[in-house]
């Protein structure tokens, strides 16, 4: 009774080792392996970050740069290392959960042509496939695993109310310089080079959604705001923030609200950290 005793106590601490270190946490062998092995995550760190909200921001009915704040998420996060490839995304389709695609290509290269619909119902099928919980990130989550490749879309030009022409030519400018950049054809993996934080081609001619919402800001003489949001619109972020209707999945067609339109609209998931209990729980069951 004591050597069973003894032998259920050790497998006990090597399963709570496990749980505690995170190597209980792989996935069952699936079409979505690939996606949600740990070695594909990221760790994010809770840290802080100057942040240029999205959104639009009006003084009167002038636009005015986002004010520039500094941002610290409540905990670190996962995300993943690469953006999600044709191939996984097929298996999504595959099971009936995820619409087709408009067009063939290569299963390695990242995924593209997808609707912020597309990637929510993605998300959805790889947390029922795995028993994890993925989703999209905030644009703020995407702008600090982002790091130095985030770009900041503040021109820098505080509008005379009377005389908004310094505003509309630095915002043409901008626009100018993005539309001479684009580049259509998606690239494989890896392509775009890896960031300080770890993550593959962030901001190369694949945008990735967010979850964040479309927000109209008036602000008045104190600086205080008023604000609208529409989640018909969400983010996507990449070489440039963007803004776009929910089911578009081509922004070449003429759905961008705000701008030059992306080359590719793709996905990047966060994967929720069960913490040390939800990670007991899965090793016992419970």
């Amino acid at each position: 009774m004591q050597l069973h005793k003894t032998l259920r106590d050790a497998i006990a601490s090597g399963a709570l080792l496990l749980a505690f270190s995170g190597s209980a946490l792989v996935a069952p062998a699936s079409a979505a392996d690939e996606t949600t092995d740990d070695a594909a995550f990221v760790r994010i760190e809770s840290q802080e970050v100057a942040y240029r909200p999205s959104g639009e921001f009006l003084r009167g009915n002038h636009p005015v740069d986002p004010p520039l704040a500094k941002i610290r998420p409540e905990r670190a996060f996962f995300i993943m290392k690469r953006q999600v490839t044709r191939g996984e995304y097929s298996a999504c389709v595959a099971a009936g959960a995820c619409r087709a695609l408009d067009e063939a290509g290569d299963a390695a290269l990242p995924l593209v042509g997808v609707s912020y619909d597309d990637a929510m119902a993605y998300a959805a099928y790889l947390s029922e496939a795995t028993g994890d919980h993925y989703r999209l990130p905030s644009d703020e989550e995407w702008a600090i695993a982002a790091g130095s490749r985030f770009h900041d879309d503040g021109l820098g030009v505080t509008t005379d109310t009377d005389n908004p022409a310094e505003r509309w030519l630095a915002s043409y400018d901008a626009e100018a310089a993005r539309a001479r950049k684009v580049e259509a054809e998606p690239r494989p993996i890896g392509s775009f080079g890896e960031n300080e934080n770890g993550l593959l081609d962030v901001s190369g001619n694949v945008w990735e959604w967010t979850s964040t919402c479309f927000t109209r800001h008036r602000l008045d003489e104190t600086g205080a705001s008023k604000s609208h949001e529409s989640c018909g619109v969400r983010i996507a972020e990449g070489e440039h923030r963007a803004y776009l209707t929910s089911f578009v999945r081509d922004p070449s067609a003429g759905a961008c609200s705000v701008g030059i339109p992306p080359a590719n609209l793709g996905i990047r998931l966060v994967r929720e950290d069960k913490g040390f209990f939800g990670r007991i729980g899965e090793v016992f069951g419970f």
